[in-house]
């Protein structure tokens, strides 16, 4: 990352964190008119919750937007396959796959960002390793078709030097949720996953340990956040309805500053809703793992947060180019 790059991203990125609280935020209701759209969530996790607060809340009406009922999917690979085959419209998924999947021909755009990558971790047994160096040799529990795998494996190889899949076992999983399971179960030596399964399994075994914050080392090495979750919209969808991007991105951007507003109602909205436990949802949002943080793609800031991650993943050859303006969304 050039320092000429990173000053400017530095200056820009300042805003965002208050433009998270007030973006999306409409003086009035539009009337919900035009084709209804699909989208899907990933069962367990925190993209239910958001689905269903903005189900519960009626925030798609509001700002002109039909969504139907999510579908609920359970394996990681085949909700992102299912999108880029044009089985729903819209996706909350990582940025970092989309932004593959659109260099690969797929028809997508980028609409916004809401989440930090402070919610991926490592966890590990309390007897456990102490450093990421000493998973040499050790299984580690996997979703290794995701995008938080790759840009896990290269935060950790630029900043420690350590390459995770050449140096340690990969056991590979389909679902965040179970890489956890199986550290419980000391059948794995470390679990990548993300919240809220980092905090369901210290609610079950407090003794748990987050040996290494994907975004928390990334931030101390350069200064700012690391995206992670984000929203697309296919290009299909998009020729149904021009304003598709926008309303998408009100209707998140009204969501993420409600629920950072008062985490603990949204929580009781939405929570027993989601089928994760209020408990669980309360700790990963106070903790700050689980950090809401919108970034329009339709504001400067936000598109120089995705495209100065995006050089750091070309660089660690996570990306076969750099990041176009047909990426983000209008």
């Amino acid at each position: 990352m050039g320092n000429t790059t990173r000053r400017v991203f530095l200056k820009e990125a300042g805003g965002i964190a208050v433009g998270a609280l007030t973006v999306g935020v409409a003086p009035f209701a539009y009337a919900a008119s035009g084709p209804t759209f699909s989208w899907a969530n990933l069962t367990p996790g925190f993209t239910i919750f958001l689905s269903e607060y903005i189900i519960v809340k009626g925030l798609d009406k509001k700002f002109g937007l039909s969504l139907g009922k999510p579908t609920s999917y359970t394996a990681v690979s085949t909700y992102y396959n299912d999108f880029v085959a044009g089985n729903y419209d819209i996706c909350i998924g990582s940025w970092d796959t989309f932004a593959a999947r659109y260099l690969a021909g797929v028809p997508l755009e980028f609409v916004c960002g809401v989440t930090t990558a402070s919610m991926i971790g490592l966890v590990v047994p309390a007897d456990g390793v102490r450093n990421v160096r000493e998973l040499a040799g050790k299984l580690v529990s996997a979703p290794q078709s995701t995008g938080t795998y790759r840009m896990t494996r290269a935060v950790i190889k630029e900043l420690e030097g350590f390459d995770l899949e050449q140096e340690a076992r990969i056991q590979n999983v389909d679902n965040p949720a179970a890489s956890v399971s199986l550290v419980m179960a000391k059948r794995a030596d470390a679990a990548l996953t993300w919240e809220p399964n980092i905090s369901a399994g210290l609610v079950r075994v407090p003794d748990l340990r987050v040996l290494y914050s994907v975004g928390d080392e990334y931030k101390k090495k350069f200064g700012v956040d690391l995206p992670y979750f984000g929203i697309a919209v296919s290009k299909k969808a998009v020729e149904r309805d021009k304003d598709l991007a926008r309303k998408v991105d009100e209707v998140f951007g009204a969501a993420l500053a409600e629920i950072i507003a008062d985490p603990d109602t949204a929580v009781k909205l939405a929570g027993a809703k989601s089928g994760i436990p209020d408990e669980v949802l309360a700790l990963a949002i106070k903790s700050e793992r689980l950090k809401f943080k919108h970034q329009s793609m339709r504001e400067d800031a936000g598109r120089k947060t995705l495209l100065v991650a995006g050089e750091f993943l070309q660089k660690n050859k996570l990306l076969p180019r750099a990041l176009d303006d047909r990426f983000f969304s209008a």
